[in-house]
C-alpha cells in the first residue's frame, strides 16, 4: 500500500492510498478519514460507498463530513465504486462498467476477471484497514450514496455481524426491478433471476430482517425517485417482515451532493449511536 496523499483536515487526517487487489487483478485506490481520537486507540469504522460514475473523492469532498467525523470520533473508509485502468473491461455508458461494480461479483464474461467489489471490501480492503490504520473491527458500520445506498444495505443485510448499524441517501432498494440494476444485473450476472436476489435488498429483506435500525434519507425533488429508487416498495417490504426503518423523505431536495452535505452529520450521529 501507497500513500498518495494526505491532509490535515478538523483535527484529523484524510489520506488517500493505492495497492495491488489480488481480488480485483488490478490497482485500487480508496480514501480514509482518519479522527484525532485514533491517536488514542482504535476508533469505530463507518464505510461509505459511492454511487455512479463517482470515487473516494466525490464524498470526501464534497460532503464536508470531516467535521462530524471528527467531533464523534468515528473512521471514514471510502473504497472505489468499481475496477478501473486500461486493461479492465468497460463500456461507454456511465451506468456499466468501470465507475459502475455495483457492490457485487459478477459471473459474466468480460466482467467476471475483476468485477468482485464485494470480496473486495469485505475481504481484502477490511484485511488491509485493520492491519494499516487505528480502526476498531469490531464495530463497524455501512452507508453510501444511491447504487453505493444499494451496496450498503445489501453488505449489512448479508453481514450484520460485521456492519452493525446501517444507513442509506437515495438508495436503489429494489435493483431487480429498475432499469440501473436491470442493466447492471443482466451484465454483470446473467439472465438468470434467481441470481440476481443475493443483491437486491428487497429480497434480502424478506428473506431475513437484520437487528439493526436502518435509516434512509430521500429527497422528494429526486430525479431518480420513481423510476430507479421506488423507495415504497422497500418500505412495504420492510413492514411486512419486521425491519426497523427510520425511513425520511426530504423535501425540496435531488439527488445531488447538496442533499448528501445537508444530512451527512445525521446519518454520522445514527452510527455513532449504533456503534457506541
Amino acid at each position: 500500500m501507497q500513500t498518495d496523499s494526505q491532509w490535515a483536515s478538523h483535527g484529523g487526517t484524510l489520506s488517500v492510498h493505492t495497492h495491488n487487489s489480488d481480488t480485483c487483478s488490478c490497482p485500487m485506490t480508496f480514501g480514509v478519514y482518519t479522527p484525532p481520537q485514533a491517536a488514542n486507540g482504535p476508533v469505530p469504522v463507518v464505510w461509505y460507498l459511492s454511487g455512479l460514475t463517482c470515487s473516494w473523492a466525490n464524498v470526501m469532498e464534497k460532503s464536508g463530513l470531516q467535521r462530524a467525523a471528527s467531533e464523534l470520533g468515528l473512521m471514514i473508509i471510502a473504497p472505489d465504486t468499481s475496477p478501473r485502468g486500461d486493461a479492465i473491461a468497460n463500456d461507454d455508458a456511465y451506468d456499466l462498467g468501470q465507475g459502475a461494480g455495483f457492490y457485487l461479483t459478477a459471473t459474466q464474461a468480460p466482467w467476471a476477471p475483476h468485477f468482485k467489489m464485494d470480496q473486495y471490501i469485505t475481504e481484502e480492503l477490511s484485511a488491509l484497514v485493520a492491519n494499516n490504520f487505528a480502526a476498531d473491527m469490531s464495530r463497524q458500520g455501512i452507508t453510501g450514496h444511491s447504487m453505493g445506498g444499494h451496496g450498503a444495505l445489501t453488505l449489512h443485510l448479508k453481514h450484520p455481524d460485521v456492519y452493525k448499524s446501517v444507513s442509506a441517501f437515495s438508495p436503489i432498494t429494489s435493483p431487480s426491478k429498475v432499469p440501473w440494476g436491470k442493466k447492471a444485473f443482466e451484465h454483470y450476472l446473467g439472465s438468470d433471476k434467481s441470481d440476481w436476489a443475493n443483491y437486491d435488498a428487497s429480497q434480502l429483506v424478506a428473506k431475513q430482517a437484520s437487528q439493526a435500525t436502518m435509516l434512509i434519507d430521500t429527497g422528494d425533488a429526486d430525479q431518480f425517485l420513481e423510476e430507479q429508487l421506488q423507495p415504497q416498495a422497500f418500505i412495504d417490504v420492510c413492514k411486512a417482515n419486521g425491519q426497523a426503518l427510520n425511513y425520511r423523505l426530504q423535501p425540496g431536495y435531488d439527488h445531488s451532493y447538496y442533499f448528501v452535505a445537508s444530512f451527512i452529520a445525521d446519518h454520522l450521529a445514527h452510527h455513532k449511536v449504533a456503534l457506541g
